[in-house]
């Protein structure tokens, strides 16, 4: 990490692989397992990634993780110029050293921090061999980019990337599938097995490309995923099972009260914000001191108005779900198209999920 303390590494006296558990060398640095550096080895490989990558000799790339630059000098071949962005400093070093006086010098440009931290610039394209433990977060750092990319290539752990491509109806279909898609239309493009890395890792890899959808889908992204969430916390049980959980029903009703409460202000202030304040109004005893101040009737009319309000919006969830047909199904068999037709059924209902 930038600006951490760098411990020293001992490095062996002969000129073969590292003497110390889990720790492989090339020209003289070492390869953390924990950190995820598993460097690729297998040139043949490296050829094949950066060709399916359809690289344009004018494309800014971006590479995540370079290592010691195996993958860095055949990109560096094909495009314009290489962003390479390095947590570790002492690839970066390594980096420098070995493209110092060649042609490829002024074409490359690394970043020395972490890419989950880093302001990202300008590129055409993503290349990289990324540290498994980022590629959630990462995948979606890239896909929020501004100015979107055209694509990228990275390589992945092998169950992450079945997940990303898994259609509904198969058992790796999950919350992730489902927002990826949403955002971008992502293929397989090649299995790589752990004996092409080295140090090799303990799973087997696979290449997947990335297109940004553009546009995106017209939807509120917030309200997206508050449904898919819920959909997929018992992506095995119907909708109508899970819609019908207390702690569920509760959510939703509190965020139609709040929601029914900002319709009926002339403030014209973001919705986000009128939520947060109001929301902040409900923080304290004072509701505790209203109550100690009423009689025993008028908090047993209280308890059965809201009974019936609850068993109300319990009503109106269902109907929602009837109306679409959705109330027996399970969001492991519902596609892209079926989230959205069921959001737009909700929030014309005015049930809302942020």
């Amino acid at each position: 990490m930038a600006g951490g303390k760098i411990r020293k590494e001992k490095i062996p006296r002969s000129g073969g692989g590292g003497t110390g558990a889990g720790n492989h060398y090339q020209g003289g640095v070492s390869f953390h397992k924990s950190k995820g550096q598993h460097i690729l080895k297998n040139p043949l490989l490296v050829d094949s990634i950066v060709e399916k990558s359809g690289i344009k000799s004018t494309d800014v790339i971006l590479e995540i993780g370079p290592g010691t630059g195996n993958l860095t000098k055949k990109l560096l071949e094909a495009g314009k110029m290489v962003i390479a962005v390095e947590v570790d400093p002492r690839m970066v070093l390594e980096l420098q050293r070995r493209f110092q006086g060649t042609p490829f010098n002024n074409r490359l440009k690394v970043i020395h921090g972490d890419i989950l931290k880093c302001d990202l610039p300008y590129f055409d394209i993503c290349v990289a061999n990324i540290p498994y433990q980022i590629s959630s977060p990462l995948t979606f750092k890239l896909l929020a980019h501004r100015p979107a990319f055209r694509c990228a290539v990275i390589m992945f752990q092998r169950e992450f990337a079945m997940r990303l491509i898994a259609q509904p109806g198969q058992n790796l279909y999950c919350r992730l599938s489902v927002n990826t898609q949403l955002l971008a239309r992502i293929s397989h493009l090649l299995k790589v097995g752990k004996n092409n890395f080295r140090p090799p890792p303990k799973v087997d890899s696979s290449v997947v490309r990335i297109e940004p959808r553009k546009p995106l889908p017209p939807v509120n992204f917030k309200e997206w995923d508050g449904l898919i969430r819920l959909c997929f916390n018992r992506k095995n049980k119907t909708l109508g099972s899970i819609f019908r959980q207390k702690s569920v029903l509760s959510l939703l009703e509190k965020n139609y009260k709040t929601l029914n409460a900002l319709q009926l202000s002339q403030d014209t202030t973001s919705q986000d914000t009128e939520i947060a304040e109001l929301a902040a109004l409900g923080d304290g005893d004072a509701e505790m001191e209203v109550e100690d101040e009423r009689n025993d009737d008028e908090m047993e009319v209280e308890e059965d108005n809201a009974a019936t309000d609850k068993a109300a919006f319990k009503e109106k969830i269902l109907g929602v779900l009837k109306q679409g047909d959705f109330e027996d199904k399970r969001s492991l068999k519902l596609t892209q198209v079926d989230f959205l037709y069921l959001l737009s059924l909700f929030n014309k209902a005015g049930i809302h999920f942020s």
